[in-house]
């Protein structure tokens, strides 16, 4: 089986504008013809699918994509996206309300967010012939967002020790407030994340955890997030799919199971920072033999004129950035000329 996962996606501000006239699949550029060599395709959606809804207070960037957008999903195959992130409600409760039935009617798969706490964590549980695919999907951004029992909102998992001072009191869940057993809601919520994780990992032969964690910049992996995906596969998920920051981070591995740290973005409208290149990212194309991963192969890709396109002439570049930083994490890759890919064996590799 091979398992596509991608980035950031965002059809919002300018994308969603060329959207108005372009057809569905334009996003997606050169990349369909790799995406549809995939059994499954998997990606974070960064916006809001609605017509509705009003930006939210104290935001500075809101990503809304036209209900309509969700064309453009389908035309790429894509079959679960996660809404874990810090853009889903954006616009709100009643413009997040629009996406669910919008997802729902195309048969596109999501988790990570709800209509309650309950929803929000659920798995996404699919086959693929005869192997059964799980995904679930969580965030440690906007704890204000947090799902309640009764309440919409994000799976909210705090993963590094920041102090939730900076955010307003009244935007944060009484339940995420600091106090003396803050330490403890924080570990009931990583322990709670875990367990789900055990017992999804017992209904199905492949699990996706997709984790929207950590800030926007720096290639640097946060020690907080080694020390979870550790734990996640230990939890039973066969790959752990990181996004947030807009750039790509090193891929890790442990127990033979990839850890891909951040996917950094597939789709914007974003200036480009010089150094840090939010523009480059992959295609990464997960290998799987009786439910076990055994390649990851990362196709280097490019964001221009709002569209994802495959690297051509600096893709051995890209795929040499990333050897350097998987290096760093212990990991070893090589480029395959022919394929114009990165490969990183999965099958004996050391651990992270």
């Amino acid at each position: 089986m091979r398992i596509a996962l991608l980035g950031d996606v965002m059809l919002g501000r300018l994308v969603n504008r060329h959207l108005a006239t372009a057809r569905p699949a334009c996003p997606w550029g050169d990349t369909l013809e790799l995406l549809k060599q995939a059994d499954v395709r998997i990606a974070n959606l960064e916006c809001v699918l609605a017509a509705g809804g009003e930006p939210e207070p104290g935001k500075i960037f809101h990503f809304r994509s036209d209900p309509k957008n969700v064309a453009s999903l389908l035309a790429a195959g894509i079959d679960a996206v996660s809404l874990a992130n810090n853009h889903v409600l954006d616009f709100g409760q009643a413009a997040f309300a629009e996406m669910l039935p919008a997802l729902d009617g195309c048969g596109i798969l999501h988790a990570g967010a709800g209509p309650d706490l309950e929803a929000a964590r659920r798995p996404a549980v699919w086959r693929v012939g005869a192997v059964a695919v799980g995904f679930i999907a969580f965030t440690d951004n906007e704890p204000g967002w947090e799902a309640g029992p009764a309440a919409p909102g994000v799976y909210y998992v705090p993963v590094d020790d920041v102090p939730l001072t900076a955010v307003p009191a009244t935007a944060v869940p009484a339940t995420a407030i600091p106090g003396p057993d803050g330490g403890r809601r924080r570990r009931a919520r990583r322990d709670g994340l875990l367990e789900l994780v055990a017992r999804t990992k017992a209904r199905v032969q492949i699990l996706i955890v997709s984790a929207h964690w950590g800030g926007n910049w720096g290639y640097e992996v946060p020690a907080g997030h080694q020390d979870l995906a550790r734990d996640l596969i230990e939890a039973g998920a066969d790959v752990v799919f990181g996004h947030s920051p807009h750039i790509f981070r090193g891929v890790g591995i442990h127990r033979n199971r990839p850890i891909i740290y951040s996917a950094g973005d597939f789709i914007d409208d974003y200036a480009v920072d010089p150094v840090e290149r939010n523009d480059q990212s992959f295609v990464f194309m997960l290998e799987t033999d009786a439910g076990a991963p055994r390649t990851l192969r990362l196709h280097p890709t490019i964001i221009a004129g709002f569209q994802a396109r495959l690297a051509r002439g600096s893709a051995p570049d890209i795929a040499a950035r990333m050897q350097r930083l998987s290096g760093q994490l212990g990991t070893l890759g090589s480029w395959n000329a022919a394929g114009r890919c990165l490969e990183i064996p999965l099958d004996s590799p050391p651990g992270t």
